[in-house]
């Protein structure tokens, strides 16, 4: 019982940062979107991500129902710690190099390294971890509301104590 506490808590958390990542609303699936690069607004990654990141709400509203596209720009050194989501997860890597890998536990050996242009699908529920060596930025998209739930849930950096 604790755990689905933990794992509600966990996804009504991000649904409301990814929800508010951006100034305003973006624009609904129904309505046309377009932008060129200098256009996306930027903002802190959620606090459900390690610091360093930012992330631009392109279309859709990550934490409502409905499809969402996002991009995370994330630089060098970046790392998400082993997690999964309860909705399918594209990811297309706009640019840097981007390293997956599946399973429960981080093994930066068992991980492939995705270039710009490179595409991955994790369906809903794998368990998966990622990191860039020299910084990138990945477009993800999907089905909202888009909750990540770490296998762990000590890796959970909006959980860590204050420092």
């Amino acid at each position: 019982m604790k755990s689905l506490r933990l794992l509600v808590g966990t996804s009504v958390l991000l649904c409301a940062m990814l929800a508010g990542a951006q100034d305003k609303p973006a624009a609904s699936a129904s309505s046309h979107v377009v932008m060129d690069a200098p256009e996306m607004q930027w903002g802190d990654a959620p606090p459900v991500l390690n610091k360093g990141a930012q992330l631009a709400v392109l279309s859709g509203n990550p934490g409502a129902q409905g499809p969402f596209v996002i991009r995370l720009k994330m630089p060098a050194g970046y790392k998400i710690a082993p997690h999964w989501h309860p909705t399918d997860e594209h990811v297309t890597v706009i640019s840097g190099t981007f390293s997956l890998g599946m399973g429960e536990k981080f093994d930066a050996n068992a991980a492939k390294t995705l270039a710009p242009g490179g595409y991955a699908l994790l369906p809903a529920e794998m368990r998966h971890y990622a990191w860039t060596k020299d910084g990138a930025t990945v477009q993800v998209h999907g089905m909202g509301p888009f909750v990540l739930n770490y296998v762990n849930p000590a890796d959970d950096p909006s959980k860590a104590a204050p420092k």
